[in-house]
């Protein structure tokens, strides 16, 4: 327990390194702890969640996400994986919380998830490098503010998107 407990940890203070060097977290980012701590024994923990609609058009592809946190516990911050079954065209422009991650993934930043289950949207007009006849796109938390999910199944899809216009729902 206690060991599992270090490697927790050391993965959560890893991965906030990584969110601070993507984002360039603000000086008063810095002040706050990433992890909060262990209060009695008991290991703060969230439940982050993922939904929306995909659909492909052409060469188009759009997103609708939508992520809350049920909690117990508020997040700062989680980050939004989002892998492509085909490569996106090269210069495009994504909103303004996310990045690329390689030629088929995007990252966005979901910003403050409270425990009540408020949601955060992001919207994603991406082209793609070719026009497929469908696309797989994969949704995942790639990191929880630090803090273990309780229910990881309700971040994790995958969606078959074939070229009709019309939205997959995850």
């Amino acid at each position: 327990m206690v060991a599992t407990r270090r490697a927790l940890l050391v993965v959560s203070a890893a991965a906030a390194m990584a969110a601070t060097v993507l984002w360039g977290a603000g000086p008063s980012a810095a002040a706050r702890p990433v992890v909060p701590p262990v209060t009695r024994g008991v290991m703060p923990e969230a439940d982050v969640s993922h939904h929306g609609h995909v659909s492909l058009w052409g060469d188009r592809l759009g997103v609708w996400l939508e992520s809350a946190n049920s909690g117990p516990w508020d997040l700062m911050d989680a980050t939004v994986r989002l892998r492509f079954s085909t490569p996106l065209a090269g210069r495009q422009g994504l909103p303004q919380n996310c990045l690329w991650g390689g030629r088929s993934t995007v990252l966005c930043r979901t910003g403050p998830l409270s425990a009540d289950g408020e949601t955060r949207r992001a919207t994603l007009d991406l082209r793609l490098g070719a026009r497929p006849a469908e696309v797989v796109v994969r949704v995942d938390t790639m990191w929880s503010g630090g803090m273990p999910d309780r229910e990881p199944r309700n971040n994790k899809h995958v969606v078959l998107a074939p070229a009709t216009g019309d939205a997959y729902v995850f």
